[in-house]
């Protein structure tokens, strides 16, 4: 039977570490509990927020009168066939990762140090180095609002930079087919620990955050003009910019979600008087 807290606190189920309490909070356990907590919440009117491991989401520190739905840890299933990883939405990604690299499998390394979950990660279509999750997904399964299950070819997941029809529709992500590559497993391994090393040295992995503050504009990149703009280590309360990575907005241990905001939008303002580039948050914001 699937749990429900009542009253649970965002901030234990955020990146962040920011969160106030939300009225309810579903854990589903298997596919059909998810799809039967759709349905039931479907029936109630009720549209939840559905989560992985919040890793890109800042939440208001005030109570929300809504339901989530938490994917991770309990629908993380992962299967190999053939060149193809089948996984659940509430897979990590570095699980996932680490599973291609065990088969010899090549075109996921990307993902390796991307600290979300596989629904997320399709959600928003996540990417780093050169790679994204349009690039290795084959097939999405999602329920609609009422529980009933559809298909998605890659084609029809209407992928974008950080952007999918998940984010337009509401569709819940159940799982994926993840389409990869043959290769030699001593290579996909180094390349990982590369990557993994490059991560350590440029982010601040070591402080609360949601990852990349901001889209990439048009023209230019956001940490470079964020850092031009004299605002790395820019701080607000106990939310600053990463003295490490001016992309990164971290939250130094008691942070609030209108630190956080005040920060973004004075790291906006300061880069828009600057350089006439309107920067776009990456992080979902959930108020």
């Amino acid at each position: 039977m699937t749990e429900i807290k009542y009253n649970e606190p965002m901030r234990n189920h955020t990146s962040f570490k920011i969160g106030g309490p939300v009225s309810e909070m579903w854990f589903p356990k298997s596919d059909t509990e998810l799809q039967d907590t759709l349905a039931l919440l479907h029936n109630r009117g009720v549209s939840p927020l559905v989560i992985g491991r919040g890793t890109n989401l800042l939440v208001s520190d005030s109570p929300l009168d809504i339901v989530v739905v938490k994917t991770y840890p309990e629908l993380a299933k992962t299967e190999v066939r053939g060149n193809e990883i089948y996984a659940r939405s509430g897979a990590a990604l570095s699980a996932i990762a680490a599973l291609a690299r065990d088969n010899s499998l090549t075109g996921f390394e990307f993902a390796h140090g991307i600290p979300g979950s596989l629904g997320g990660a399709i959600f928003m279509n996540a990417g780093a180095y050169g790679g994204d999750m349009a690039g290795v997904t084959a097939h999405v399964y999602a329920f609609d609002s009422g529980g009933e299950l559809l298909g998605f070819t890659n084609e029809q997941c209407g992928f974008s930079y950080r952007h999918s029809v998940f984010s337009v529709t509401g569709d819940v992500i159940l799982a994926a087919k993840i389409q990869l590559e043959r290769g030699d497993a001593d290579e996909i391994a180094a390349k990982m620990r590369d990557l993994a090393e490059r991560r350590r040295e440029s982010q601040p992995l070591d402080l609360p955050g949601a990852g990349s503050a901001f889209k990439r504009p048009k023209n230019g990149f956001a940490a470079q003009m964020i850092d031009e703009a004299g605002l790395r280590g820019y701080r607000v309360g106990d939310a600053a910019v990463s003295d490490k990575h001016a992309g990164f907005i971290v939250n130094l241990g008691g942070a609030t979600c209108d630190d956080v905001l005040r920060v973004i939008e004075h790291v906006r303002s300061e880069v828009f008087k600057r350089f006439g580039v309107e920067l776009e948050p990456e992080i979902r914001m959930i108020k």
